[in-house]
């Protein structure tokens, strides 16, 4: 998870909200990404999205059923479906996001009974972190507004 902060920090910097996502297999880092929705103005460029496609270019294929997801904030219903059509293992996410999250706040792909995978989830592994820079970012965001 501190490696998905840095990457979430790294974004900060290049004007994207902080999010990091870094996908693992055993003890190995196979890919980790940052948003990047501002940056390619891609709707889809959200950092679980941008790691499981390294992911998958690393590994030369789609199918990551022996992976874990560490992420900053709880995914939303398409980064927690594409972990669903990626068959990964599990998610670690940091932070609940009450305005998005599908896996456990708003809804919970990981285990939805018509859904041909279920992989497990945790939540609140270094949470206060990953909550208090997106707090300070949209709070930066505010300030430069008024």
């Amino acid at each position: 998870m501190k490696r998905a902060l840095e990457l979430a920090h790294l974004g900060q910097l290049r004007g994207e909200v902080p999010i990091g996502a870094v996908v693992v297999v055993g003890d190995a880092e196979v890919a980790a990404a940052g948003n990047s929705r501002e940056s390619a103005a891609d709707p889809a460029g959200h950092a679980e999205i941008n790691a499981l496609r390294a992911a998958g270019a690393a590994r030369g294929h789609w199918r990551l059923d022996d992976a874990t997801v560490y992420v900053t904030l709880e995914p939303c219903a398409m980064c927690a479906g594409a972990m669903v059509l990626a068959r990964i293992a599990r998610c670690v996410y940091a932070a609940p996001d009450p305005k998005g999250g599908f896996l456990g706040t708003l809804g919970n792909l990981a285990e939805f009974p018509g859904l041909n995978h279920r992989f497990e989830v945790s939540s609140g592994v270094m949470q206060a972190e990953a909550a208090e820079q997106l707090r300070s970012f949209f709070r930066s965001l505010r300030s430069k507004d008024r």
